[in-house]
C-alpha cells in the first residue's frame, strides 16, 4: 500500500468487531509512528495502551466513575464561525442519518454519543498524553504522531477512531492508566477491525475543494 492509498482508506470507524489485536503489532506500529516529525526532536507524546484483559478491566472501572468531567481544553471554539460551523454540523447530520436517527431524536443521539465510552466495541485503544509544560507547537507534534499511527494502522489492516471524547473523562482515564499529574491527556483512540456491515462505517466525510482553503501566490 502506498501513502495516498492509506490516506484515502483511513476513516473514523464507529463500530468494531471483537477480534483481538496483537500487542506485538501495536508495539511495532507505535515504534514506526515515533518517526513522526517533532520540532527539536522533543517527541512530546506519551502513550498508554489498553487491550485484552486491561480493556475488560478498564470498561468495568469506567462504569464506576462519574460519566462526565470538566474538560481541560475546549474541543471546539465556543463561537465557531463559518465555514467551520457548517462543516461540523454536516458531518454530524450525515453520521446520524446512516443510523436512521432524526435530528429531533435527542435520546437516540445521546445513546450513539455514549458509544464513545465503549470505544465503539473496539478491543484495543491508546491514550495520548503530553507533559503540561508543552505548548502549541508540541500539540501539533501529537497530531502528526497520531496521523502517522493511523496510516500505519491502515497499512497493517487495522482501523481506528481518534476520540477527543475522552477529554470529558480525563480524570477516570488517568486514574486507570496511572498517568502522573504532570501529564495532560489530549485524546484517546479506538483500535481494531471495522465491522464492515455496520451502516455507520459507510460514512466518508467530505472535504472542501482546494480553492476554498489554499491560496497560491
Amino acid at each position: 500500500m502506498n501513502v495516498v492509498d492509506a490516506v484515502h482508506a483511513r476513516l473514523s470507524v464507529r463500530q468494531f468487531l471483537p477480534t483481538p489485536v496483537s500487542e506485538d503489532l501495536l508495539k511495532s506500529i507505535l515504534t514506526d509512528a515515533s518517526r513522526s516529525p517533532s520540532g527539536g526532536n522533543v517527541q512530546p507524546w506519551r502513550i498508554y495502551v489498553v487491550s485484552g484483559d486491561s480493556m475488560t478491566k478498564m470498561r468495568e472501572f469506567l462504569a464506576t466513575q462519574p460519566p462526565v468531567e470538566e474538560p481541560e481544553y475546549d474541543i471546539y471554539p465556543k463561537s465557531i464561525t463559518e465555514p467551520y460551523r457548517t462543516n461540523r454540523f454536516t458531518i454530524g447530520e450525515q453520521m446520524y442519518a446512516t443510523l436512521g436517527i432524526a435530528r429531533e431524536d435527542k435520546a437516540g443521539r445521546l445513546r450513539q454519543f455514549a458509544n464513545n465510552n465503549d470505544f465503539f466495541g473496539a478491543p484495543a485503544a491508546l491514550f495520548c498524553y503530553f507533559d503540561r509544560q508543552m505548548g502549541a507547537p508540541q500539540w501539533s507534534d501529537l497530531g502528526m504522531f497520531l496521523q502517522t499511527f493511523m496510516l500505519l494502522a491502515v497499512e497493517n489492516g487495522l482501523d481506528t477512531c481518534a476520540q477527543e471524547y475522552w477529554s470529558v473523562r480525563h480524570k477516570a482515564v488517568s486514574s486507570f492508566v496511572g498517568a502522573p499529574d504532570n501529564e495532560m491527556m489530549f485524546c484517546g483512540m479506538a483500535i481494531g477491525y471495522a465491522d464492515k456491515t455496520a451502516p455507520i462505517n459507510s460514512l466518508k466525510s467530505e472535504r472542501m475543494p482546494l480553492d476554498q482553503w489554499a491560496t497560491f501566490i
